[in-house]
């Protein structure tokens, strides 16, 4: 089963207010194993506040020359195909993507296919913060990546192993490379060197055991110990 993690950024809280995407990220499970990402920033045609800024550190200046929503929209669908779509608090990652989809006359994204991993988190933690912060902490998965500021792509890869955790699948030394799996070198060989012991070796090992540890587990294995 192919399963898309997705997160956005965007200019502000509400797209009926007016705020637009900055940022795509989706990082593709295939069996839960990772694959390839998607990863895109937009232009708003808006300017962003300083308190905007600060949150995930992308300035108007970068976003100058960055495409728009509609020039990355076939693109971003073509990658998540019809596949099921992974975030946290999706009603706000899909209602953005799907007010710019409706905008362009695009497919949008059905509910059905879509699992929030703040559903997941509250069932395995009733009663407690599932922020994404808060799951990093409890689930102890990606403690070093820095987070000063929000990143579509970064906080994807985050969620792609707290969603692996939250099921259950141990995700200890997992590295969400840029580059797919099947780029990866896995044929290299063990060179394993096998030592044979001279009869006169042998015997004086089972002397030396004979001797010194008759009980052992070593005696055992052979029939004139026992």
């Amino acid at each position: 089963m192919r399963e898309i993690i997705l997160d956005i950024e965007t200019s502000g809280l509400d797209y009926k207010e007016g705020h637009r995407i900055i940022e795509i990220g989706c990082v593709e499970l295939n069996k839960k194993e990772v694959g390839s990402h998607f990863h895109r920033y937009i232009n708003p045609l808006k300017t962003l506040t300083e308190e905007n800024i600060k949150i995930h550190g992308i300035t108007n200046e970068f976003l100058e020359d960055k495409p728009l929503f509609e020039d990355v929209a076939e693109e971003f669908l073509s990658f998540i195909q019809d596949s099921s779509i992974i975030a946290h608090n999706a009603n706000f990652d899909v209602g953005f993507l799907n007010y710019e989809l409706e905008k362009l006359s695009k497919p949008q994204i059905s509910k059905d296919r879509v699992v929030d991993t703040v559903v997941i988190a509250r069932n395995r933690f009733p009663g407690q913060q599932v922020n994404l912060d808060a799951l990093v902490k409890k689930l102890k998965v990606n403690t070093l990546v820095d987070r000063e500021f929000h990143g579509a792509l970064k906080d994807a890869k985050i969620l792609t192993d707290v969603y692996l955790e939250l099921q259950g699948i141990n995700q200890m030394g997992l590295q969400l490379n840029e580059r797919k799996t099947e780029d990866l070198n896995l044929s290299g060989e063990l060179n394993l060197t096998q030592i044979v012991l001279t009869k006169d070796e042998t015997e004086a090992h089972k002397e030396f055991i004979k001797n010194n540890i008759p009980k052992s587990n070593w005696a055992k294995v052979d029939k004139n110990y026992e």
